[in-house]
């Protein structure tokens, strides 16, 4: 079964940084793509980041330029390095995982995929909040 728990969340000032870490068991890591997601208040789940089982990464548009994800197999640990954070980054950061699927050789998580994919496990969140 996966499990994955996230940390490293909490206060920040406007253009200040945090690092958020997600562990992961119960799953073969190097197989599987890993994605953060937030959810703020009055909206919707939006897609923060993913990299796939060969370190390509994507970004959501408003956080490209700003975010980096990465991932350390040997630890099975995936990482979300906020710099430059704005009030509207404050949400519930949670990450997710899917095995790397294929369709006639394939991969189906892709750039115009990642977000909408229905992930086989999800960690509880951690919160971040962003205010001078």
């Amino acid at each position: 079964q996966v499990q994955l728990v996230e940390s490293g969340g909490g206060l920040a000032q406007p253009g200040g940084a945090l690092r958020l870490a997600c562990v992961a068991s119960g799953f073969t890591f190097e197989y599987y793509a890993l994605a953060w997601f937030r959810q703020a208040p009055g909206k919707e789940r939006e897609g923060v980041a993913c990299i796939t089982n060969n370190f390509d990464t994507y970004y959501g548009d408003s956080v490209k330029g700003r975010f980096t994800i990465s991932r350390d197999n040997a630890r099975n640990t995936v990482y979300l390095q906020m710099n430059g954070l704005k009030p509207d980054d404050t949400a519930v950061y949670y990450c997710a995982a899917d095995r790397v699927k294929y369709s006639f050789g394939v991969a189906t998580l892709n750039d115009k995929t990642w977000t909408s994919i229905d992930y086989e496990g999800w960690g509880q969140g951690t919160q971040v909040s962003v205010s001078s």
